[in-house]
């Protein structure tokens, strides 16, 4: 990253404006839970793409990633060692892969976004099983991080001195590398905004983390080394080291009572609870 010769122009939002990305959040949660349940061996990306579509459409909500600088799906579902931003299509799952579903909506003009990575049916490996799981927790490393952290930048060296503990001891199979040059997010009324959250420590520091704060933090692991191309979709990016990937994010709110986890069903709380920290509370909750 170059040195920024200015201070990032970041959008605070107000409860209430942190109430309807709650709103976002939650119904993209569904969504994800819906494509959970559906995903099987046998079925097709663009099915699942078809039916997160759906979904969002029937609640009232618009796909933030259909359209965006030309995206044409709905959902971005990345296959083994497609690490991010894979198209949906006529590609059908098989037993044991590994699949990243990335997706958004919009809600009264408020975006949130979230990603998870399953393992189709029964695993190939106890790697793929470890890389999953070490991805998913890294997330949740970061997001603690930020509940305390003075400055954005202590997410990313969170998340990384998570990944790198969870390879000592007692590890089996290959290291795991981030996928370096890209990151997490400002969030609000656009799906990419200032600040930039890096999965990994860099030299910048990052903006003040303050009250009205929102952020899309999302690790990106490969196992083996981190090399990587793009695809000629011009979207689709691939691990070049024979190494499967993997891919989770959460929207997440700073508030005067705490963090919110906007994409998560329970606002993060369950989460936040086994790492010593109280979520703030849902505005959705009476």
């Amino acid at each position: 990253m170059s040195p920024r010769l200015r201070a990032p122009r970041l959008q605070l939002k107000t409860p209430e404006q942190i109430a309807l990305m709650r709103r976002s959040g939650l119904l993209l949660s569904q969504v994800h839970d819906m494509l959970s349940e559906n995903l099987r061996p046998g079925i097709t990306t663009g099915r699942l793409d078809e039916l997160a579509e759906e979904m969002i459409r029937d609640h009232g909500a618009t796909p933030n990633f259909l359209g965006y600088q030309g995206y044409p799906r709905t959902v971005c579902i990345s296959v083994n060692e497609e690490v991010v931003h894979g198209i949906p299509g006529e590609r059908v799952l098989e037993e044991g892969d590994v699949v990243s579903i990335d997706g958004g909506c919009i809600v009264e003009g408020w975006h949130s976004d979230a990603a998870r990575t399953h393992i189709v049916g029964a695993p190939r490996s106890a790697a793929d099983e470890a890389l999953v799981a070490v991805t998913e927790q890294s997330l949740w490393a970061g997001i603690a991080a930020l509940a305390s952290a003075k400055r954005v930048g202590e997410v990313g060296a969170a998340i990384e001195d998570f990944v790198d503990d969870a390879m000592t001891d007692g590890w089996h199979g290959p290291a795991l590398s981030h996928l370096e040059g890209f990151g997490g997010h400002g969030i609000g009324t656009a799906m990419h905004m200032e600040p930039d959250v890096m999965n990994y420590r860099t030299h910048d520091k990052g903006p003040k983390i303050v009250p009205g704060l929102c952020v899309a933090i999302e690790p990106m692991l490969i196992q083996g080394p981190g090399d990587w191309r793009m695809l000629e979709d011009d979207w689709t990016v691939v691990a070049t080291g024979g190494g499967r990937a993997a891919h989770a994010e959460h929207s997440v709110a700073v508030t005067e009572h705490g963090v919110l986890v906007l994409t998560a069903a329970d606002g993060g709380a369950a989460e936040l609870a086994a790492r010593g920290i109280v979520a703030a509370p849902d505005p959705l909750v009476a």
